[in-house]
């Protein structure tokens, strides 16, 4: 992971030349990079765009998440009382109903698309497998969810005749989805893993070594170009996942092996197709491992992330290229 790190540089220091700014400091990571494109989406148009991205997947597949979209699985818009983010959910016997709160932007799309990912991979392994292998595990759990993103990401990029603004606006959703899921998690489970270590070899846990250590990652993964102010090294504290232990880098390996599959299907078809829905039905009952070598993808080895950050940096060659259009034409 570490070698490829000189990327997340480019991309801060793409960041900093974007924005304009004479210090780029860690809530910068954040900011929007283009004004003016900000599409706003209707729900209607957001399931035909999640149909239109998903078509590589085959009819049958398209029939059921028109069957979620028209028997209403989604709890779509926010209201009162109603907790923030999305989640897929459902029992063995039941549709697996989606909660999101969809606003109309690109990333609402996405996560509709993401969600029924999820709920496509449970309605295919529960109407496949017996009750007691019907439920995947977390190693696995963010495959289906992260390749229904990418086809819709591509399918958009797909699109002819962009402007370089529009299509740096849908590169940068592309590189977010990396920056979050691949870097930040990664080293989310290298501060885990340097804790546990801490504690193993009997030394203070205390909020001071946990803040040093925090820190310290943070500037490892971002790069000289990135002004880390004191409070950045207390995020540590509010991130969820560290108090269900050695879960983030799952996302991490989710995204590599979504990418590696994903692509599989838009290059090669029908047998990519086949294994892929193939893996879906199987649930719990093989090995992670195994069930994602099925799929085409083998984590044994670290070539599906080498290749999956290898695209990111593909995906940076191409916004730094919108980026050089859009001054030239100042």
């Amino acid at each position: 992971m570490r070698k490829h790190l000189p990327d997340m540089y480019r991309y801060v220091a793409l960041r900093k030349r974007i924005l304009g700014v004479d210090e780029l400091h860690y809530y910068d990571v954040y900011a929007p990079l283009t004004k003016g494109v900000s599409a706003h989406y209707t729900y209607d148009q957001a399931k035909q765009m999640v149909l239109d991205a998903v078509a590589p997947l085959g009819e049958e597949y398209g029939t059921i998440v028109r069957k979620g979209f028209a028997e209403r699985w989604i709890d779509v818009f926010p209201n009162k009382g109603k907790s923030g983010g999305a989640y897929s959910g459902g029992s063995y016997d039941s549709n697996p109903y989606i909660m999101c709160n969809f606003t109309g932007t690109l990333d609402s799309v996405s996560t509709i698309a993401h969600e029924m990912g999820h709920s496509m991979h449970s309605w295919f392994s529960r109407h496949t497998q017996p009750a007691q292998y019907a439920d995947y595990t977390l190693f696995v759990a963010e495959v289906a969810s992260t390749v229904n993103e990418n086809l819709l990401i591509e399918h958009l990029l797909a699109e002819k005749n962009q402007d370089p603004a529009t299509r740096l606006a849908l590169l940068n959703q592309y590189l977010e989805n990396f920056k979050g899921t691949v870097y930040r998690q990664t080293m989310f489970a290298e501060f885990e893993r340097d804790a546990h270590a801490v504690a193993e070899r009997g030394e203070a846990l205390n909020p001071a070594a946990l803040n040093n250590l925090y820190k310290k990652l943070i500037v490892d993964y971002f790069g000289p170009e990135l002004v880390v102010d004191d409070e950045v090294q207390y995020e540590w504290a509010r991130i969820p996942h560290f108090y269900r232990p050695f879960y983030v880098y799952k996302y991490a390996t989710g995204y590599s092996t979504a990418v590696a599959l994903s692509e599989g299907i838009l290059k090669n078809g029908e047998p990519a197709v086949k294994k892929y829905l193939e893996f879906l039905h199987m649930g719990g009952s093989a090995y992670p491992l195994d069930e994602l070598r099925h799929a085409g993808v083998d984590l044994t080895t670290p070539a599906p992330v080498d290749a999956a950050l290898d695209k990111f940096g593909r995906i940076l060659d191409e916004a730094e290229a919108c980026v050089a259009q859009l001054e030239a034409a100042k």
